[in-house]
């Protein structure tokens, strides 16, 4: 089947140009500034800027801890991706049964997101332990289509120093990408221990007062020292939120390590005043690592204007407020971390990036497409406007504004962080392999139109 799209000014990582797209079985197999078929369904992208599928790295879609589950699952987390512009996921697993292989959670997402996603997903592997059965099974990652998978540093399922050198240099003989959760465990649970016993635990405050800036700093510096030990080994920041981390992560890369690093819309935009906001609201804000200062989010702006942070993803995490103030309300220890953004990451960072000219189009780009799909091993087929490349393609209406509440978005969850401000530039359709599947406010597919998509170990 062929579509032609006409009128368009597209937006790539080398910038802006006008052609027509023409594409065939769900690939784009010409790009001519005009283009003349017969018998083909039309397209009409005037008043529109078209650039590639957003692709989102760092989703949790379908997280459970415990008995605790986000609200949303693959179809409808999916559902508010497709509306926000975004084409492909690559979905973080959470823990599985204790002593799981490493195998056990990508198999088990894997069967839970077929049928159920909206757009192309990927997955990450997830470590929670080490041992030989473990190591051995990073080698088979890239016959299963997994290219990179998922440390922490925190959390009961965190690694020693010993354990991470040893997945760095499994992963490096196997052409695996290693993320990082980098936060200073030690840490964390003094500040906690501490915070509890002045009787501190019912504060929201609480919260980025027990995760400090400095711990995460600290993380980031012990993991650039044990990927050189580890035999220089390439590795990947997820949700950098601090300008000490950014530092780190500058100073690693003129030294010549191969350092990669992600951030998230909360950490340009938000900051942690929100957590003294009165009532319930502040517990909204509850994720980790917290909300830092202002001056941690203006250089965040600055580092991805020059090159320093790779990519933007979101951390989605929907984990209601409704349960974040059960679970809570009397110890903010206890309420599940982590906020939703799916949907709204595109036009966010449209907003407050390209229209305020922090960033440029092709910076854009780059951020929320081709340095994802680079890295994360969907290039050549994502990430760009190119012939041969999946025709995955959103229409920017950089005239349509939308002032954010809950009720205009379908994120399955009873909040946004980013509620009252007014975004412009929101996808008026969406094309996944060449079919719409959103066009005017309306959803035009259902849960089997997403494919799970093999990645390649491409290096950073």
């Amino acid at each position: 089947m062929r579509t032609l799209v006409t009128n368009t000014t597209l937006l790539t990582a080398r910038g802006r140009r006008r052609g027509d797209i023409l594409i065939t079985d769900g690939r784009i197999v010409a790009i001519e500034e005009r283009i003349e078929v017969r018998d083909c369904p039309v397209i009409d992208a005037r008043g529109c800027l078209v650039l590639p599928g957003g692709i989102d790295v760092h989703t949790h879609l379908n997280l459970q801890v415990g008995d605790q589950r986000v609200s949303d699952g693959f179809l409808a987390g999916t559902r508010a991706a497709a509306f926000g512009g975004t084409t492909c996921v690559i979905e973080h697993p959470g823990f599985g049964p204790e002593g799981c292989s490493l195998l056990h959670q990508v198999e088990s997402y894997r069967a839970l997101a077929h049928g159920r996603s909206l757009v192309d997903y990927g997955l990450h592997a997830v470590i929670q332990h080490v041992d030989t059965g473990v190591l051995a099974a990073i080698a088979r990652l890239p016959g299963q289509g997994i290219t990179s998978l998922k440390v922490y540093l925190t959390y009961s399922g965190r690694l020693n120093d010993e354990e991470i050198i040893a997945v760095l240099q499994a992963a490096r003989r196997a052409g695996v990408l290693v993320c990082f959760h980098a936060e200073n465990h030690a840490i964390i649970s003094a500040r906690t221990r501490m915070l509890r016993a002045a009787g501190r635990q019912a504060s929201p405050a609480s919260h980025p007062a027990s995760r400090p800036a400095y711990g995460e700093a600290e993380a980031i510096c012990r993991l650039i020292c044990l990927a050189r030990a580890a035999g220089d080994v390439p590795i990947y920041i997820v949700h950098l939120s601090t300008a000490e981390g950014l530092a780190h992560i500058r100073r690693a890369r003129r030294q010549g390590s191969e350092i990669l690093a992600e951030t998230c819309p909360q950490y340009l935009l938000l900051t942690d005043t929100c957590y003294l906001e009165p009532g319930d609201a502040a517990y909204q804000y509850i994720m980790a690592p917290p909300l830092r200062r202002k001056q941690d989010c203006e250089a965040l702006w600055e580092g991805l204007a020059d090159g320093s942070i790779d990519v933007v993803a979101t951390d989605h995490c929907s984990f209601s407020l409704a349960r974040k103030l059960q679970q809570g309300r009397e110890d903010v220890f206890r309420a599940p971390g982590g906020i939703p953004g799916v949907e709204t990451r595109l036009p966010l960072l449209y907003t407050e990036g390209v229209a305020t000219g922090r960033i440029d189009e092709a910076c854009f780009v780059r951020l929320m497409a081709a340095n994802p799909a680079r890295i994360m091993g969907l290039a050549p087929h994502k990430g760009d406007i190119t012939e041969g490349a999946d025709a995955d393609l959103v229409f920017l209406d950089p005239g349509r504004r939308v002032r954010l509440s809950p009720d205009v978005l379908h994120q399955q969850v009873d909040y946004t962080p980013f509620a009252g401000m007014e975004l412009c530039g929101w996808p008026s359709r969406v094309l996944l392999r060449g079919e719409t599947i959103i066009e005017d406010k309306r959803c035009c597919t259902d849960g089997g139109s997403g494919n799970f998509v093999m990645r390649n170990c491409s290096p950073p």
